[in-house]
């Protein structure tokens, strides 16, 4: 059996992320979660009235920027800024996810933030971060906590593991990364009616 990375360990890493990123680092970007259902397209599969978004959440990340260019090409000059976004992978489950329950945190905090936005980044999801906008190109989700990734403990026929009996209790998917292009506004449907 595992020594490390069982349920009271992934649960002080937890609050000890969570402290980080919401007192510490505190850096907050808004989601726009894209509705497939709610935006009209034409027989190309283009949207005609523009994209529709579900509301936005604000969630706390990780934000790294890209450095800007401006490619020049035979249609002119284009500009490209790339942005990873990492999020806590807990803070996008369910509010009823049982590693979302009781989860106050810090002197700081008047109020126990209230996590569980209950949303999966997908491609063709904008974030917005500052004042500028970006849409995600690809998402992972493959940083684990001692390693172990407690979807897959590898069972044998009998279903138990040889080697390591339990192992489904270790291990913790830790972030959500999204890679994502810079979009100006003008081409999103977002329009900021009130702060």
């Amino acid at each position: 059996m595992a020594l490390y990375g069982g349920a009271r360990d992934i649960s002080m890493f937890r609050r000890v992320n969570r402290e980080l990123m919401g007192n510490i680092i505190s850096q907050e970007v808004i989601f726009y979660k894209y509705n497939v259902t709610t935006t009209k397209t034409n027989m190309y599969g283009e949207s005609v009235e523009g994209r529709n978004f579900a509301d936005p959440i604000i969630l706390f990340a990780l934000v790294e920027r890209g450095n800007p260019e401006s490619p020049v090409s035979d249609l002119g000059v284009d500009y490209t800024y790339p942005l990873t976004v990492r999020f806590l992978r807990d803070d996008l489950l369910s509010k009823f996810n049982p590693a979302n329950q009781g989860q106050g945190f810090g002197p700081f905090q008047a109020q126990p933030i209230q996590y569980g936005a209950s949303i999966q980044p997908a491609v063709g999801d904008v974030i917005q971060y500052e004042s500028g906008f970006w849409e995600i190109d690809n998402t992972y989700d493959t940083q684990y906590f001692v390693g172990k990734d407690p979807q897959y403990p590898y069972y044998d026929a009998n279903g138990e593991n040889p080697l390591n009996n339990g192992l489904e209790n270790f291990g913790y998917s830790v972030e959500v990364r999204c890679d994502c292009h810079y979009v100006p506004s003008d081409r999103l449907n977002i329009i900021k009616s009130r702060m």
